[in-house]
C-alpha cells in the first residue's frame, strides 16, 4: 500500500516537474529575448550621437565642454561588453545601467546646449536626428520595462512550487534586474522643442562676429 502512494505521487508530480520545467525555460528565454532587445535600442542610440555631436558643434563649437562629456560617456558605454553570462552579474549589470545613465544626462545637456542656437534648430538634418533620439529614447524606456517585468515573472517562478524545486534541481538562479527606482528617470526623455525659434535666445556665435 505504501509503494501505490508513492507510485500514485510520482505519477502526479513527474507530470508537473515537467510542466514547470518547461515554464521556467521559456520564462529564461523569454529574458534573453527582452535583453536582446534592450541592448539593441541602445545600441541605435550610441549610434545617433557622432552625428547629433557633429551637428552641434557645427554651429556651437565652443560648447566643449558638453561636446565633451558627450564623446566620454559614449565610449564609456562602448567599453562595457554584457555578455549573456555577464547580465546574470548584479555588479555587471549595474555598471551598465550606470553607464547608461550617464550618457543619457550627457545627451539631455547636449539638447538643453542646441537650444541656445536658432540656426542649429533650424537645420533640417538636427531636427531629424533629434526626432530619432527622441524616439529611441522612448523605445529603451519601453524595452527597459519590458525586461523588468520579465526578470520580476521568472524570480517569482523559481521562488514558487514547484519552480523552487526544479530551480535547485537544474541550477536556475535569481536574476538581477534593473532598479524600478531608475524608470522614471528614463521614461521621462527630454522634450524635443522645435516650436519658438524665432523667439530663442540670441545665438552666441553671432554675437561674438559682431563684436570683432
Amino acid at each position: 500500500m505504501k509503494w501505490i502512494r508513492i507510485l500514485l505521487v510520482c505519477c502526479v508530480l513527474a507530470p508537473l516537474a515537467g510542466c514547470g520545467y518547461n515554464a521556467i525555460q521559456s520564462s529564461d528565454e523569454d529574458i534573453n529575448a527582452a535583453w536582446s532587445e534592450v541592448l539593441n535600442q541602445y545600441q541605435r542610440r550610441a549610434d545617433l550621437v557622432p552625428n547629433l555631436a557633429a551637428s552641434v558643434k557645427g554651429y556651437a563649437s565652443h560648447e566643449a565642454r558638453v561636446l565633451t562629456e558627450v564623446a566620454s560617456a559614449r565610449a564609456r558605454v562602448g567599453s562595457v561588453q554584457m555578455t549573456p553570462e555577464m547580465v546574470k552579474d548584479p555588479a555587471a549589470l549595474a555598471a551598465f545601467d550606470q553607464r547608461q545613465g550617464e550618457l543619457s544626462g550627457a545627451l539631455s545637456r547636449l539638447m538643453v546646449v542646441s537650444e541656445r542656437y536658432p540656426e542649429l534648430k533650424a537645420n533640417e538634418a538636427f531636427r531629424d536626428l533629434q526626432t530619432q533620439l527622441e524616439g529611441t529614447e522612448n523605445r529603451i524606456a519601453v524595452a527597459r520595462g519590458r525586461y523588468i517585468k520579465t526578470v520580476q515573472h521568472y524570480n517569482v517562478q523559481i521562488r514558487q512550487f514547484p519552480g523552487v524545486v526544479i530551480a535547485k534541481i537544474f541550477g536556475y538562479q535569481p536574476r538581477p534586474n534593473f532598479s524600478v527606482a531608475n524608470e522614471a528617470a528614463v521614461s521621462t526623455a527630454p522634450a524635443l522643442d522645435f516650436s519658438a525659434q524665432s523667439q530663442s535666445q540670441p545665438q552666441p556665435a553671432k554675437a561674438n562676429a559682431a563684436g570683432e
